[in-house]
């Protein structure tokens, strides 16, 4: 899918330099400003451009730009300052290669090497797919070195001519996974170097910082002075020449240095104006504070920031701060500084920033950057992301998100950073009141559960459901190795604390195996008498310091064992009294290779971190607590230990044709409609999706002979009235199953034409199914998410039970493999009752080509195939409905700012 500059869109993108650039189409009255391009390139690259110093050359070029849409042209230009700096272009001639286009490519002498031409070519690349171009074509000098690489690094596999002093080069524009690593490499570069001015600034000036106490800017600028910022600071306030012992100026223009970054919080009707200047100044990053933006002064804000270069955080956020060294950066207006640590924060709401600021410290992991994005005009959790991947200190990411700008893009950042860190989450708005809050609170679109849910488990993410598991989860990753599985055990010095310890970790979906012999054996030489070696261990209240040790040595060595978590409780007996017992945890004769974690029945903090002479163990209050963070961390093992999924390619797929039959039917329904059952089977069989048997009729007699010829051994059939609109047949008693002979086909079809002769337009004949298991599969085409695929027990109960799962498009082998062994009934298709599994292969290729026309076609609203026949020989759909609506394609992954 993709949307791009050709469509008429100006996007803005960031070189590789940090700074941004504006792509659009080229109009025909660019001409002068075309030809100001390559009248001011230099002899030497005239000549690369066009093989020649002529200026003729350069005129017939600039005058192309006025050539419409329907001569096969198409150009983008890079824009910066009103002026353009780079020329993209493409033009399809008919007489050679079906699917190729000639390219071309120019970028202004004084640009060159900060990735304008490449940004541009990605964006040409995207409008060409669009168009069903398939491969570009170039003809270069053999000299020009420069371009030949920005060929060779595209990520696409170019192939070389060489004929004389020229080379031709040949790009197919295939979709490929090299591709996309190679955008991503290239943005993630450029997104970090747009950062820096923002979380590593030399020069701070805060705008709005008042003289007296109470307002936000003058906090802001209290906890810059406070907090040990190594850089220059300025305040900026027309009334005072000093405020808090900070130099101040009466505007920004006045600062005797140029700002890396500018805090405004000033009101909200002043914003875009501060903006304004601190864009021409030369400001390359701005932090509003300031709350209250209605739409437009919003615009003018974004276009400000855009404009002149800026990177924004903001508006209305709490601030952003770096720990790092020699930096000190706390440009908050929290009532503390944050701690110097490792965790990267990134929130959406102030408040969840202070408890997971506060939360950290008490821990003792503390932060490396902390980012209040706010109402996240620009900035978001997928820059941060970037950011901490890339600077050196960063090991563990917390997550707080309302909203999601690109989904998509922020999953494959994801996956790829959660491979290097964890990445938790508090799973907000899980309930129909608080999506509508955070929709509220952010003004952005919030997300139904089952969709952010999907992204989750697919990018990697750990999702807690609320702050105080968010940090019980984030002390045992930071801490503790992770379980290579879930085989927990549980050791105590109190049976009932370890009835407790176990059922909480049975309840969180962790196994407590039984112990093998030899281990039992082992483990009853080092305990008291009495004591039980069953899972859980009780080692009984007399059990000592050493003999705790040891037996927690022996577990953690132990092949069979993947966890222990510890139970203790005070005890009157004099070797258990007091803080002896928990030595056994932290005085350990070497790093115990397993998870370790412990619960302290009497602990008046709900988790905090034990320092030991190998590290660190999380102690919790609560068995509940301690369990959960357990099954995050071999649920994030499980995921770290699978590879990573692939797109699997697929036979029998005629993407144009399907194109062309949607395009076709939104012509004739302009304001979309659910498709008629012969326009839904056609677009199945695009996709070889498999159907069962059917035939149209739209009359008594044609009903029976089709009755006739699709009838089964047994000569039963199925009838089912349409009409346009129509959406649950079974609620509509529209179906009549179980037809034999000419008679009951006649008595169901009149049945239908006296009850909704007036509206039906005919009726579809099918076959009698065999039994199977009746499952169901569809998609939803999420506005911000894109395509969602949804698996699950199907028939009439299927909205009853909600036995579903679903996947976010397009899916993976591992993504299939997970929809099919999520639901409860999944069970059942394994062959659970004796009757053996059911085709499996099917299943999957059901699933991978759903997926496939989904992504293919971002018209496709919904579809809904209920049931879906399973059985051991085959997998068929039994009834599909389709919905269209007129929507544009959307390349997720091209490169552009929100």
């Amino acid at each position: 899918m993709s949307v791009t500059p050709a469509s008429g869109e100006r996007v803005h993108a960031l070189l590789t330099d940090g700074t941004t650039v504006c792509v659009r189409p080229a109009r025909p009255d660019d001409q002068k400003a075309v030809l100001r391009l390559y009248s001011e390139m230099s002899d030497a690259n005239l000549r690369l451009r066009f093989f020649s110093v002529s200026r003729r050359s350069a005129e017939q070029a600039a005058a192309r730009v006025a050539q419409p849409e329907d001569s096969g042209y198409r150009a983008l230009v890079a824009e910066r300052g009103g002026r353009i700096i780079g020329i993209a272009e493409y033009q399809i001639d008919a007489g050679k290669t079906a699917g190729s286009a000639e390219i071309s490519l120019a970028v202004g002498d004084e640009r060159h090497h900060r990735g304008v031409g490449t940004l541009l070519l990605e964006h040409l690349i995207s409008a060409a797919r669009a168009h069903g171009i398939r491969t570009f074509a170039a003809d270069a000098l053999t000299d020009n070195h420069e371009m030949l690489k920005v060929f060779a690094d595209l990520g696409l596999r170019a192939e070389r001519r060489f004929d004389g002093p020229e080379v031709h080069c040949v790009i197919p524009l295939d979709d490929t996974e090299d591709y996309r690593r190679s955008v991503e490499r290239r943005g993630q570069a450029a997104d970090v170097a747009s950062l820096a001015p923002l979380l590593r600034p030399g020069c701070v000036a805060v705008v709005g910082a008042g003289r007296r106490p109470g307002s936000v800017g003058r906090a802001v600028l209290h906890n810059l002075t406070t907090g040990g910022f190594t850089g220059q600071l300025y305040a900026v306030n027309p009334a005072a020449t000093s405020i808090l012992g900070v130099r101040a100026y009466p505007g920004v223009s006045a600062l005797p240095m140029i700002p890396g970054l500018a805090v405004i919080a000033v009101p909200a009707e002043k914003v875009a104006q501060v903006a304004e200047e601190c864009g021409q100044f030369g400001v390359r990053a701005l932090l509003v504070v300031s709350s209250g933006l209605d739409a437009h002064q919003s615009r003018k804000l974004l276009a400000a920031c855009r404009e002149h270069d800026m990177r924004l955080v903001g508006p209305n956020c709490l601030g952003l701060a770096n720990t790092e060294e020699g930096l000190r950066l706390d440009a908050t207006f929290a009532a503390a500084h944050p701690a110097r640590g490792s965790a990267g924060v990134a929130v959406q709401s102030g408040g969840v920033g202070i408890a997971l600021l506060g939360g950290l410290e008490r821990l003792g992991i503390g932060v490396s950057s902390f980012v209040s994005l706010g109402d996240k005009y620009d900035v978001s959790g997928n820059d941060l992301l970037q950011w901490w991947e890339s600077d050196g200190r960063t090991d563990l990411a917390l997550l707080h998100l309302e909203s999601f700008g690109n989904p998509r893009a922020f999953s494959r950042t994801a996956r790829r950073v959660t491979r290097r860190m964890p990445i938790l989450t508090v799973d907000a708005g899980r309930t129909q009141a608080g999506r509508r809050a955070a929709a509220s609170h952010t003004a952005a679109a919030a997300t139904t559960t089952m969709t952010r849910r999907a992204l989750f488990a697919q990018a990697g993410i750990t999702a807690a459901r609320a702050i105080p598991e968010l940090l019980e989860t984030a002390a045992l990753l930071h801490s503790q190795p992770l379980p290579a599985a879930d085989r927990v055990v549980v050791v105590t010095n109190a049976g009932g604390a370890g009835v407790l310890a176990a059922d909480a970790c049975a309840e969180a979906g962790l196994n407590l195996p039984p112990l093998p012999p030899g281990l039992v054996d082992d483990l009853l030489t080092v305990l008291p008498p009495g004591a039980s070696t069953a899972n859980p261990v009780d080692a009984t209240a007399a059990v000592t310091e050493e003999q705790l040790r040891t037996c927690l040595d022996r577990l953690a060595t132990h092949e069979g064992v993947d966890a222990v978590l510890v139970a203790l409780v005070p005890t009157a007996v004099a070797a258990a009294t007091g803080d002896v017992l928990v030595n056994a945890l932290t005085h350990a004769p070497a790093r115990r290779s397993r998870t370790i974690a412990a619960v302290l029945l009497d602990q008046d903090v709900p988790v905090r971190l034990l320092p030991s002479n190998t590290g660190q163990v999380p102690a919790y209050a609560d068995p509940q607590a301690a369990a959960r963070a357990l099954a995050h961390a071999a649920e994030r093992a499980r995921w770290l230990a699978r590879p990573p999924g692939t797109v699997t390619a697929l036979e029998g797929i005629d993407t144009s044709r399907g194109r062309t039959l949607v395009d076709r039917f939104l012509k004739q329904h302009p304001d979309g409609a659910w498709l008629d059952p012969r326009t839904c089977a056609e677009l199945l069989d695009c996709y070889g999706i498999p159907q069962s048997q059917w035939a149209w009729v739209e009359t008594e007699d044609e009903a029976v002979w089709a009755a006739d010829r699709l009838k089964g051994p047994d000569g039963h059939v199925v009838l089912k009235a349409y009409w346009p609109g129509l959406v649950h047949k079974t609620a509509q008693h529209a179906v009549h199953l179980d037809l034999r002979g000419d008679a009951q086909v006649r008595a169901a079809f009149r049945d239908f034409d006296v009850r909704f002769g007036h509206i039906m337009t005919g009726a579809v004949v099918q076959p009698l199914a065999p039994r199977g298991i009746e499952l169901f599969a569809g998609v939803v085409q999420d506005e911000v998410f894109g395509p969602l695929v949804l698996f699950g027990l199907g028939g009439t109960a299927t909205e009853v039970l909600a036995d579903h799962a679903a996947r976010l498009a397009p899916l993976t082998d591992t993504d299939v493999h997970d929809l099919i062994t999520a639901p409860r009934c999944a069970p059942l298709l394994f062959g659970c009752d004796g009757t053996g599994p059911v085709d499996l292969p099917g299943l999957e290729q059901l699933l991978l080509r759903l997926s496939r026309m989904a992504s293919d076609l971002p018209q496709l609203a919904e579809a809904d195939f209920n049931p879906v026949l399973a059985r051991p020989e085959h997998i068929t759909a039994l009834d599909a409905r389709i919905r269209l609506l007129p929507r544009r394609a959307q390349d997720p992954y091209l490169r552009r700012l929100r």
